[in-house]
């Protein structure tokens, strides 16, 4: 079936889960959810996650969702990244950075006090592009992707099919974890 890897001190399989653009993402297998006689998988990215910002001075960073795989913004952040001997990756479900990371310091980062529902992320690198400031920002909170387990191949879930099954899944894990 899928390739194992040691993560985190334990093995867990490896599939490449794809959109349905054809973009590619290599994830672990973190737990398996049967719903209605499916497979369904929550996956990990083997590569780091990092979420594109831009930097404004006077306000909070301005999440960017969607960015095309060639903008300037991205060959910008790569060549950034390789001065780190990092490897920015345009996968299938988020930007992925390929490399040695360090770990972040728990310690020093600051926590939002305003909402304890927002995720909180760390600053991997900053750039410019013209006269705008952009970051590669490192969610800290676990990021978990749904795909539908089929063969020996993952499918990321979107859109209305995510909506639909994303409710059915909390409800099997709450019924596993008690």
């Amino acid at each position: 079936m899928a390739d194992s890897q040691i993560h985190n001190n334990y093995e867990a399989p490896t599939l490449l889960l794809k959109d349905s653009s054809n973009n590619e993402l290599f994830c672990y297998l973190e737990q398996i959810v049967n719903i209605e006689g499916k497979e369904y998988g929550l996956f990990t990215p083997v590569d780091t996650p990092v979420t594109l910002f831009k930097i404004n001075e006077k306000e909070e960073p301005e999440l960017i969702e969607k960015i095309e795989k060639n903008e300037q913004i991205l060959k910008n952040a790569d060549a950034v990244l390789q001065e780190h001997d990092l490897t920015l990756i345009r996968s299938a479900v988020t930007l992925t950075v390929s490399g040695e990371l360090e770990e972040p310091d728990y310690d020093d980062l600051e926590e939002d006090d305003q909402n304890d529902d927002s995720e909180t992320y760390e600053l991997l690198v900053n750039f410019n592009v013209l006269e705008e400031e952009y970051g590669l920002y490192v969610p800290l909170e676990p990021f978990f992707i749904v795909g539908k387990i089929e063969k020996e191949s993952a499918f990321l879930i979107e859109g209305e099919e995510f909506d639909k099954i994303q409710p059915l899944i909390e409800m099997e894990l709450e019924k596993s974890n008690s």
